[in-house]
């Protein structure tokens, strides 16, 4: 007759307690992934290192150059409140002034999309930068610079999301933009 497992006090056998642990870490793992803000929740894309949190910032996520590029890129997550921070085409219209190309405005593609029954308007832009903040900020515009941004409508406010960095970097880390945009769902 096989030997019966032993049930300690728990209820759980010796067996049991190592799938309980993995299971238990990839839950942890997940919940810490996902983030929220007016009403809504997302979940951060894998490899995007989020950043300590800051003033008016729902999350900020360091994304590694990629190959060739020699500066990094930075995903950051606004929520400024309910009603707060600006209209979405004012904030399409500021992002787009932010770009140049041979000292002429640069052509911008403006979408609308949803995600899970969220509206979300979004804005791919690319070339001369001059939006960077901090001292080089008074120095010309950076050149080879791409700006994916959204401005996503929560039950709780607008959510504002600014993709910026070397056109190479942005460009290999687009899918997974776009996962984010398609991990936004109501609380």
């Amino acid at each position: 007759m096989p030997e019966m497992p032993q049930v300690s006090n728990d209820g759980y056998t010796r067996e049991m307690r190592p799938a309980i642990i993995v299971f238990v870490l990839a839950l942890s793992t997940t919940a810490m992934l996902a983030e929220s803000a007016a009403g809504l929740h997302w979940t951060a894309p894998a490899g995007w290192k989020a950043g300590p949190p800051q003033m008016m910032r729902a999350a900020t996520y360091a994304v590694p150059a990629a190959s060739g590029d020699t500066a990094a890129s930075e995903c950051v997550v606004y929520f400024f409140g309910a009603g707060q921070g600006g209209s979405v085409d004012a904030n399409i219209e500021r992002w787009k002034s932010q770009f140049t190309n041979a000292g002429k405005p640069a052509a911008a593609v403006v979408a609308k999309r949803t995600a899970h029954g969220i509206a979300m308007t979004t804005i791919d832009v690319a070339g001369e930068y001059s939006g960077l903040g901090g001292p080089i900020a008074a120095s010309k515009p950076v050149p080879g610079y791409r700006l994916l941004g959204a401005i996503v409508e929560g039950p709780g406010g607008n959510i504002f999301i600014k993709f910026t960095g070397p056109a190479k970097t942005i460009a290999a880390n687009k899918a997974k933009y776009d996962a984010l945009l398609a991990s936004f769902a109501k609380d």
